[in-house]
């Protein structure tokens, strides 16, 4: 049983809180049995876990499936888990992850892009809408919060497993999304979301509440779209914005196939 805070695996895992060592290592820190076990499903093994002494049965049921994949196990302190924990009440299990490297489609059919988004909270919702309405790939503008986040991870709940997320400067987003339909979620849209033609390749441009659309935003969509409000609301949170459009562009694309 590790229980010292200097043994070299726990200032490892404290040392992936920070954006910089993530990247410098290409890796992150899941917790919990339900992200481990979707990590698990995508075909994706975790260099060690950290586990509790003591553990609830449906996170052992995950410690016997990390067992057959012979991944390392070691039992840590309270003390150690707390340290290394993101969260007030650790869950039990702390798993380092190499990033998920997953292919993107040659011709993606909708790509999300999201523009200075700075909320980690706001960026997670954003991931699992993303992944739960058939988003091809997700493209973090600069300014965005690491997608790698602690707060990040646990708010997309397993989507980083599920669709490819790409950190890019505005000239390498321009390349991927040339020659398609870019709509920039705007108060001021000329079109509605169900407007806009979501049957064809796309992008969705979703910026910060607090900021608005950067400028190279602006320069980059083709066409500018709202969501009707009512009773004088000013503004949808940016995440929830974006999921009301993501599901019109998943509802006309099945359509279209009916």
């Amino acid at each position: 049983m590790i229980t010292s805070l200097t043994n070299d695996k726990v200032k490892l895992i404290r040392a992936l809180a920070d954006r910089k060592h993530r990247a410098k290592e290409g890796r992150c820190v899941i917790e919990g049995a339900r992200l481990i076990d979707d990590a698990l499903a995508a075909n994706l093994t975790p260099d060690w876990i950290f586990c509790a002494e003591r553990l609830p049965s449906r996170s052992q049921e995950t410690l016997g499936r990390l067992k057959k994949r012979g991944v390392e196990i070691i039992t840590v302190s309270d003390a150690v888990l707390k340290s290394c924990s993101d969260t007030e009440t650790p869950q039990g299990l702390i798993a380092v992850l190499p990033f998920p490297r997953l292919s993107v489609p040659a011709h993606p059919k909708m790509i999300l892009i999201a523009d200075s988004l700075r909320d980690p909270g706001n960026l997670g919702t954003l991931l699992r809408s993303a992944a739960a309405s058939d988003v091809d790939v997700v493209l973090l503008s600069p300014e965005t919060v690491d997608a790698y986040n602690p707060k990040v991870v646990r708010g997309a709940m397993g989507a980083h497993f599920h669709v490819p997320i790409l950190e890019a400067a505005w000239a390498a987003i321009a390349d991927r999304v040339r020659g398609i339909n870019v709509y920039l979620a705007a108060a001021d849209g000329e079109l509605t979301y169900t407007e806009a033609d979501w049957t064809r390749p796309s992008t969705l441009i979703v910026g910060s509440e607090a900021s608005g659309a950067s400028k190279d935003a602006v320069r980059l969509a083709t066409k500018r779209i709202s969501i009707p409000l009512s009773r004088e609301v000013e503004s949808l949170n940016a995440a929830v914005a974006a999921s009301v459009i993501l599901f019109e562009a998943k509802r006309q694309r099945t359509t279209q196939h009916i």
